[in-house]
């Protein structure tokens, strides 16, 4: 079993596949340790719950620096033997301090075809710059934002009548099969 830690900080439905398809079975060698989040109310929380894990809570402005904060962090991923973090939702950059305890052990996805539309909102700028397709992103975290090495990479369409919120659903679907297929694949 190889152990994980999922980092989320809004509704967790990419960490929710995640733990459904462990359930059915089809990523039978991930052990998820933890449930990781820098938003102590986010809906997430109530999802790692439901799936009876343990949910490590944090609030990253109660520290003097990044540093303190992810040196906490570290410190219950190393208690719980976590040997590859995955991102799914996480709004918070990784620092120096998890990058060098995990360099090429951060997965994270990403909702568009990197490089293009990094960071925040990338589908409501796919959508506003009259793009015809976008998609989702798996790549390796480094210290950029959403510039790390891609692993692989799923397309969809942009319709014309397309609101953010059915761009959104449909990148979604795409998301909640690629990303377990790239951690069966890359995560050993």
């Amino acid at each position: 079993m190889v152990k994980i830690a999922i980092f989320a900080s809004g509704s967790g439905t990419n960490f929710d596949n995640i733990m459904r398809r462990i359930a059915k079975g089809e990523l039978a060698h991930i052990e998820v340790t933890a449930l990781y989040t820098d938003q102590p109310t986010a809906p997430c929380v109530t999802l790692g719950h439901e799936h009876h894990i343990t949910v490590h809570t944090f609030t990253p402005k109660s520290y003097h620096s990044k540093e303190a904060y992810e040196l906490d962090v570290l410190a219950k991923l190393q208690d719980e033997q976590v040997e590859w973090i995955v991102l799914a939702g996480y709004m918070r950059l990784i620092g120096q301090t998890l990058l060098d305890a995990y360099e090429g052990k951060i997965l994270n996805i990403h909702p568009s075809l990197l490089p293009k539309y990094k960071g925040i909102d990338a589908v409501g700028q796919a959508l506003n710059n009259g793009e015809n397709e976008t998609g989702s992103t798996v790549h390796y975290v480094d210290a950029g934002m959403d510039t790390g090495q891609i692993i692989a990479q799923r397309t969809c369409p942009i319709y014309q009548d397309d609101t953010k919120a059915t761009l959104e659903n449909r990148i979604k679907a795409l998301e909640y099969e690629l990303y377990p297929e790239v951690i069966q694949e890359i995560i050993q």
